[in-house]
């Protein structure tokens, strides 16, 4: 299945017995669907179906969508100016300015006022408005399948970045299990060393007890279990990039557990160049979420 980004772009126009029809809709990073709509005066009916619309073709993602609607020459609705009303606001306006002092009234401003301006109901009939519905739908239908085809395109190129992340996590977790430090008789040795410094400190200590807590501790800073969990979830990151779908969620708690992984190697290494290995562990966990958070 293909992967997609919660990140995308589509335009698509349609006519419709003389009207215009354009969408615009954008999405990018979600936790759920969050739709906004920006609908024209009079076409707020159609907020539930676009809604649902959106709800139905995506699993995550902040949507903006936008429609536009331009009407024929013969369709346009003349806006009636209530003339009585606006010249007595008008002079209101006047005497306040005169009185208080006020700043002088706009035309502009004067026509926001509710009551001035109106925009009268067209008399179109119910099966004229219906079927500019199914058309207005329609299109969303196309702009959303555009909306679609941007977000796979940008999936698949995350897919492919991914994947590299991943493969490098391989490498790295390769690098610490082979690392020399882990080797019996580097351990054996560090062990000796320690134990010599802390005889050589104190005569008193018993060398046998000592040995005991030394081999204690090497015992619990060995990251073959760390390393065994790393390979593991190397290979569900894998399969799930293969299966792909939305698998943003999945693949952010892979994240964590990378993260997880990482963070307890570093503390349990008793090595530098172990050290070094989970630090860059780290970082290449620390981009691989970054990346993950884009994915629906």
């Amino acid at each position: 299945m293909n992967l997609q980004s919660m990140t995308g772009f589509a335009r698509a126009v349609a006519e419709h017995d003389g009207a215009s029809i354009a969408w615009e809709v954008k999405s990018v990073n979600g936790k759920s669907v969050e739709v906004r709509l920006r609908l024209p005066q009079g076409f707020e009916r159609l907020e539930p179906a676009v809604r649902q619309t959106l709800q139905k073709r995506f699993s995550r993602g902040n949507f903006q969508a936008t429609l536009t609607v331009g009407r024929a020459a013969g369709q346009q609705v003349q806006p009636v100016v209530n003339e009585v009303f606006l010249r007595d606001l008008a002079g209101l306006a006047k005497r306040l300015q005169e009185q208080f002092g006020v700043a002088p009234a706009t035309a502009d401003g004067l026509l926001s006022l509710r009551g001035v301006l109106d925009v009268p109901e067209t008399s179109e009939t119910e099966e004229v408005r219906a079927a500019l519905d199914t058309a207005i739908l329609a299109a969303l239908g196309a702009v959303l399948t555009g909306l679609e085809q941007a977000r796979q395109s940008e999936g698949e190129a995350l897919r492919s970045l991914l994947s590299g992340h991943i493969d490098a996590i391989q490498t790295l977790t390769l690098k610490a299990e082979a690392d020399p430090s882990r080797e019996p008789a580097a351990i054996r040795e560090r062990i000796a060393e320690q134990v010599r410094l802390l005889m050589d400190a104190s005569a008193n200590l018993d060398a046998t007890r000592l040995h005991m807590e030394a081999a204690f501790l090497a015992t619990k800073a060995d990251i073959r279990e760390e390393i065994d969990r790393l390979k593991t979830h190397v290979a569900s990151g894998r399969a799930l990039l293969a299966n792909g779908g939305a698998i943003g969620r999945k693949l952010d708690f892979l994240a964590q557990e990378f993260n997880r992984e990482s963070n307890t190697l570093c503390s349990k290494s008793n090595a530098a160049t172990v050290t070094a290995i989970g630090l860059e562990l780290k970082a290449v966990v620390d981009q691989f979420r970054e990346q993950v958070q884009n994915l629906e």
